[in-house]
């Protein structure tokens, strides 16, 4: 059969005219390359071993708990010897030639034919103690000077304003200026009114310890008391006082 000449003339025709089939036969020719280059190198660096050169062993787990353990003669010691038989005290006879006096215990009963003898009383004296009662609870009120007449509730009224102008007039209030303090000061003051009406035992707490002494030497001014009195006997009163003031600036 011959075929026909190799004329472009006498070619048969496309299917799709406007088809390319060269269009991407560059792109094809090296992706055959390159898949051609990388069987070459896995084909050349390929390693092949013998089996019957390797051998990993086989791990014998009964061998290893076949441990030998050594057998250990416990020998006990020999008992410690028995101590030595303790040697008898010698007992010295002594002939009992010294008299011992003895001693009569003379009986403390007493029988009718007796008498008796009375004992007289001893008198104890009873030591009072100073009994220490706030101001607020007395019955009977301290008395200051100039407040003797009333209820026992005018006396207490009386005696608190009789002693806030006591303080107002003796206390040195230009004393916290000097001292360079300004504005509302104030100063706890506590005192006791003992059984004699005397003032004592003066405490006072103030922003300055000048103003401290000063409330003190002011309270203890004060003049003596008629004491106070709780169940009919004279007892310590406890009196509390604040002191405030303004310093002007």
């Amino acid at each position: 059969m011959k075929l026909p000449p190799n004329n472009p003339k006498k070619r048969l025709p496309k299917k799709n005219p406007k088809a390319n089939v060269g269009q991407n036969s560059s792109i094809y020719f090296d992706l055959g390359l390159v898949l051609m280059l990388f069987v070459a190198y896995e084909s050349i660096n390929y390693k092949s071993y013998d089996k019957s050169d390797i051998d990993i062993g086989v791990l014998d787990l009964d061998k290893d708990n076949e441990e030998e353990i050594p057998i250990i003669d416990l020998v006990k010691p020999p008992p410690p010897p028995p101590p030595p038989p303790v040697a008898p005290e010698v007992i010295e006879i002594v002939e009992d030639e010294e008299e011992v006096e003895e001693t009569v215990i003379e009986s403390t009963e007493t029988d009718q034919e007796e008498e008796i003898v009375e004992v007289e009383e001893v008198d104890v004296d009873e030591v009072e103690e100073d009994v220490e009662v706030p101001f607020s609870v007395i019955e009977n009120v301290p008395e200051f000077p100039g407040c003797e007449k009333g209820s026992n509730a005018e006396k207490r009224k009386c005696m608190s304003k009789k002693i806030e102008k006591f303080v107002r007039r003796k206390f040195n209030s230009d004393l916290a200026g000097d001292l360079g303090l300004s504005g509302k000061q104030r100063i706890s003051v506590i005192f006791k009114i003992d059984k004699n009406g005397n003032v004592t035992g003066v405490r006072s707490r103030a922003p300055h310890p000048r103003l401290e002494k000063e409330a003190a030497r002011v309270i203890n001014m004060l003049p003596k008391m008629k004491p106070g009195r709780q169940r009919g006997k004279s007892v310590v009163v406890q009196y509390s006082l604040p002191i405030t003031f303004l310093v002007q600036d």
